[in-house]
């Protein structure tokens, strides 16, 4: 599976704006003959939730229509990042994946919100989980703040994804966290995680970047720095099952004790 990042510099509150980035993020990704495309988190918006009533995507029409033309177009799987949706008078933070046909596979609203960006005040938590598949890979995704939940992956990961893709908008100054927790979710997981950040500042963070490959066994195989940028990288997902056949840690599990 080869992979490409889309690492970019989000334009707080200006939809317009965004939507044209994405085109240009996704078309020059694809000129790289890729199979998956990850976006970053709220990359619609930003993090400007106390205007979401003015800019969020209805139903995320916009979002979804765009993504589909695009996948179609080049003939590529897109795991969409997050946008905010408005649905039914509630705002969700949410992720869209879309097979290389344009069709939606999956649409997941963020389950963790994290209070120390407002989500808790503005944004609906999400109630499923968020597994598919991509050319016949098993993968899922996650938003953010979700990788600070260990069990909340691992629920998902016992059903045997071999690719965890992370959106998000993690400000600079926790970045080493970012790092920490990502090759642990990796290596619990025996999973590779494909985990894309955003760059710049909206008026009460900076984004560092550092978008990260890392591979089953907690391995960095590609950083990013901290400027808009499409890294590409190729997973051989051969060693998901080799880590797994020589650790068997979902085989060792004790579920029962677990709750």
């Amino acid at each position: 599976m080869q992979v490409a990042l889309a690492q970019l510099d989000i334009q707080f509150g200006n939809p317009d704006e965004n939507y044209r980035q994405i085109e240009t993020a996704i078309t020059r990704a694809a000129e790289q003959a890729v199979d998956v495309i990850v976006l970053p988190e709220m990359w619609n918006t930003g993090y400007a939730l106390t205007r979401l009533a003015a800019i969020a995507d209805l139903n995320g029409a916009r979002t979804q229509k765009l993504l589909a033309r695009l996948a179609q177009q080049f003939h590529v799987n897109i795991v969409g990042g997050s946008v905010a949706v408005e649905r039914d008078g509630d705002y969700y933070n949410e992720m869209l994946v879309l097979n290389r046909q344009g069709q939606l596979l999956s649409r997941y609203d963020k389950v963790h919100r994290f209070g120390l960006m407002a989500e808790d005040r503005y944004i609906t938590a999400g109630q499923t989980e968020n597994v598919f598949s991509l050319d016949d890979i098993p993968a899922m995704g996650v938003i953010c703040y979700d990788i600070r939940f260990p069990e909340w992956l691992r629920t998902q990961a016992a059903q045997g994804p071999q690719v965890i893709f992370v959106s998000a908008e993690w400000p600079t100054v926790r970045l080493p966290q970012w790092r920490l927790l990502l090759q642990a979710r990796a290596i619990e997981n025996q999973a590779f995680v494909v985990a894309v950040n955003r760059v710049g500042s909206d008026p009460d963070n900076e984004f560092g970047g550092q978008s990260l490959v890392i591979d089953p066994l907690g391995q960095v195989l590609a950083s990013a720095d901290d400027h808009p940028q499409i890294m590409t990288v190729k997973l051989n997902l051969a060693q998901v099952q080799q880590v797994r056949g020589s650790m068997p840690v979902f085989a060792d599990r004790r579920p029962e004790l677990y709750q």
